[in-house]
């Protein structure tokens, strides 16, 4: 376990359709318990941010996480955490690479700007369909062990 890194815990927009459907994805996913994930909503409008030097209005802009160790993250690096720990690390692996890093890092604002925007069908289609099936059967696996299961 990554102790500096994990428990992650990642303030999200849970009014957008596309932000609570990939935390929904996240969250069926969040079995590993040497890397857990927290999630917290940012979207209610009593919610009061717990990070230094960081309003409301900058994780409703972006998303954010806090590591275990305190450190603040912002924007891609926050998925690429949240996926490795999820154990879809090859999901955001290509956002690593010298060439894409910069692109990715400068496209995420333009489409959090803009995530309302998303017609909720494309939404719906994406999280709803394979993705929310796959995260699913995952939570299964993970909860079996020798022919037991958990609930």
């Amino acid at each position: 376990m990554n102790a500096a890194i994990y428990p992650l815990t990642i303030y999200y927009d849970a009014s957008c359709p596309l932000c609570n459907g990939e935390m929904t994805n996240l969250m069926l996913r969040n079995t590993n318990p040497e890397r857990p994930l927290i999630f917290v909503d940012a979207s209610a409008p009593t919610f009061e941010s717990p990070l230094p030097g960081t309003t409301r209005a900058d994780l409703m802009a972006l998303i954010h996480a806090r590591r275990a160790d305190g450190q603040v993250v912002r924007s891609v690096e926050v998925f690429r955490l949240a996926y490795e720990a999820a154990g879809l690390g090859w999901v955001t692996a290509p956002t690593r690479w010298p060439v894409l890093r910069p692109l990715a890092d400068r496209l995420y604002p333009w489409l959090a700007r803009n995530r309302q925007r998303i017609p909720r069908r494309l939404v719906t289609l994406v999280f709803e369909g394979a993705t929310r099936q796959a995260a699913e059967q995952a939570a299964r696996r993970a909860r079996c062990n020798h022919d037991t299961c958990s609930l």
